[in-house]
């Protein structure tokens, strides 16, 4: 375990260990808009509606150039398939009478069974064991290569840079929408903007930790952060860390016990940090209501 915490277990670990560390960073601050905005669920209904967008773009690229095993046609069908179930969310929500949690449910469960069918007509083909889709389902950072670990640093960087750029409006319209609409605020397009970063933070997630467990890494180091401290900088610096802690950690005990899956592992390093700050933080206790003295007889 320490050769593997010292970059020192072999090179596919060291690459693996840093991708991942990178996306547990990114994820982080984003995941705390998430939360703060109640839309902690929505990063769920992304990314499962990712999986459909998966299988149709495998499908297509091996009708276009028979290799269907292509990594950026893979990951831009999964973007636009998450794009489509955001915007399934937001329209079930304006046009109906439908809660948000309902609306979420109805696009995650259906987004999930289109992408399970089509799993199931993809091992019917000649090439499904080549196909390798199941990995987008639990991840597989073990098997990060150095090109995914540029892809995953790159975009990471761009999520940070937005994140810090527009650190102001984004958290104007966690708190206060209405009021930032009534200033004049483009709330419309921050919120474009807010849901951007989720969907690319899902879609370079799903290599490493996959799409059941990247919502993992978008909430529970920004509900960790949120038991330490109510300033938001801080919030947002404390849940890169915590993400980054996690992703480090849990990829290295992967590295050190082999029989222990990578993406489950950095979720469960996550899981303990989280556990370990119930006991200790300021703002994990419950609020409690002033008791009412009651009138001398």
């Amino acid at each position: 375990m320490l050769d593997a915490l010292l970059l020192s277990a072999g090179y596919n670990a060291a690459v693996a260990m840093i991708g991942a560390t990178l996306l547990g960073i990114a994820a982080g601050p984003v995941g705390v808009f998430m939360l703060l905005r109640r839309r902690a669920l929505l990063a769920d209904a992304a990314s499962h509606a990712t999986l459909p967008g998966v299988v149709l773009a495998f499908l297509a690229s091996l009708w276009l150039t028979g290799e269907g095993r292509s990594l950026p046609i893979l990951l831009l069908g999964a973007g636009g398939a998450a794009a489509l179930g955001v915007l399934s969310v937001q329209a079930l929500q304006a046009h109906s009478r439908l809660s948000n949690s309902t609306s979420i449910a109805v696009v995650l469960s259906a987004g999930f069974g289109l992408g399970v069918m089509g799993l199931s007509y993809v091992q019917t083909l000649p090439i499904a064991g080549q196909a390798g889709l199941d990995q987008f389902l639990v991840g597989q950072t073990a098997g990060m290569r150095l090109s995914d670990a540029y892809l995953i640093a790159g975009v990471a960087g761009v999520l940070v840079l937005t994140v810090a750029a527009f650190f102001k409006e984004l958290r104007l319209i966690s708190f206060d929408p209405d009021f930032a609409a009534a200033a004049g605020w483009p709330v419309q397009r921050l919120d474009l903007l807010a849901n951007g970063l989720l969907l690319a933070t899902v879609v370079v997630g799903l290599t490493s930790v996959g799409l059941i467990l990247i919502v993992a890494m978008l909430i529970i180091p920004a509900v960790t952060a949120r038991l330490w401290t109510q300033k938001l900088d801080r919030m947002a610096l404390l849940a890169a860390i915590l993400g980054g802690v996690s992703a480090y950690t849990g990829a290295a005990a992967s590295a050190a016990f082999h029989h222990l899956p990578t993406g489950a592992t950095i979720v469960l390093a996550a899981g303990v940090l989280f556990a370990l700050s119930l006991p200790f933080a300021p703002l994990s206790r419950p609020r409690r209501a002033p008791q009412v003295l009651e009138p001398p007889a």
